[in-house]
């Protein structure tokens, strides 16, 4: 509920109190600020847009995206991505979300991406100097420590950053659920510039001229690509998480801003275990079951994203359910019990 200023509380209502304990837009004055006002909200997106465009191109985004090659192998290499993102998509109960809302947060989660490239690489430059000498000591608790207090926090902010910024205040954006939809869809797109870079360099790395073109390039790309596909969908997994509680946020506003970090420390956690755990968990497998090791890589993969992506799939069901019980009983006689504490059994 609102908070009122004391005036306005012992009102009948009856009293004109603008401009003395509430306020509308009436005169020309008050135009001009809401005006200026949404202006500046306006310019505000636009300079963020446009930074993010400018950080693609400079660390060369746009090329590797636009290269046919290397298209394709981060065409493949998001298809896993996708398929989730469609799915969440899909079990949306309340109304379908525009197609051109969808595409923004899209093409908003690749721009947005370039800030978590740059800001990790920044903190992890300034991790090295304050380490000093002590980075070697640090060894694999230094990379964890970094994955738990930058990469996932940074990243799982970046892709709510790019639901923030148009589909969060657009009419389309109306129940909770909506906040998992276009959650996953920015973290699809994260994940395919990430793929995209990582697919560029991987190859550049190899010897090979990635503007060259030819089958060759398809080739050599194989397994970077079969690599990043396993690793996509939990870019998905986690901002959907973190976006339904956007979207709880946005309808619960006198607690929006603890909802946000919750979600926000739910991907993050989610996202850094991963980072943690892949390269161990994966030579753990390859040992037990004597798999090599891209299939122990994909083994891991399946077994982590599939408990994670679960629980997301139990947030999305549980929210269906009550809202079908709410429409068929009314809003009057709808009851539902609250979620247990997160990830209890």
């Amino acid at each position: 509920m609102d908070q009122q200023d004391p005036v306005e509380q012992a009102s009948d209502g009856s009293d004109d109190l603008y401009d003395i304990a509430t306020w509308e837009e009436r005169t020309s004055v008050d135009g001009l600020a809401v005006a200026l006002y949404r202006l500046l909200v306006a310019s505000t997106r636009v300079v963020v847009i446009l930074a993010a465009l400018l950080i693609l191109v400079g660390i060369g985004g746009l090329s590797a995206l636009t290269d046919p090659q290397v298209g394709a192998l981060t065409l493949l290499s998001a298809l896993p991505a996708l398929a989730l993102a469609g799915y969440v998509y899909y079990s949306d109960v309340t109304q379908n979300e525009p197609l051109s809302m969808l595409v923004v947060t899209f093409l908003l989660g690749v721009l947005t991406a370039t800030f978590a490239a740059i800001l990790n690489s920044l903190l992890s430059n300034v991790g090295q100097t304050i380490a000093g000498e002590f980075q070697l000591a640090l060894g694999f608790l230094g990379s964890v420590v970094f994955y738990f207090l930058v990469v996932g926090p940074v990243e799982e902010t970046v892709k709510l950053l790019a639901v923030r910024l148009y589909a969060y205040s657009h009419d389309s954006f109306n129940a909770v659920i909506d906040g998992a939809v276009y959650g996953a869809m920015a973290g699809l797109g994260f994940a395919t510039i990430e793929n995209a870079l990582y697919i560029t360099r991987n190859l550049s790395s190899s010897g090979l001229d990635v503007g060259s073109g030819g089958v060759g390039i398809i080739a050599a790309g194989g397994t970077i690509t079969a690599v990043r596909a396993l690793a996509g969908p939990g870019h998905v997994i986690y901002s959907a998480i973190a976006g339904y509680y956007l979207g709880l946020a946005k309808f619960n506003k006198e607690n929006a801003g603890p909802i946000v970090i919750k979600g926000l420390i739910l991907a993050a956690l989610v996202h850094a275990t991963y980072n943690s755990t892949v390269g161990l968990g994966s030579t753990v497998i390859a040992g037990i079951t004597g798999l090599g090791g891209l299939a122990a890589f994909l083994v891991y993969v399946i077994i982590y994203d599939g408990v994670f992506g679960l629980y997301l799939i139990g947030k999305l069901r549980r929210y269906s359910q009550a809202y079908h019980s709410a429409h068929a009983s009314g809003p009057s006689a709808a009851s539902f019990s609250s979620e247990r504490t997160e990830f209890e059994d």
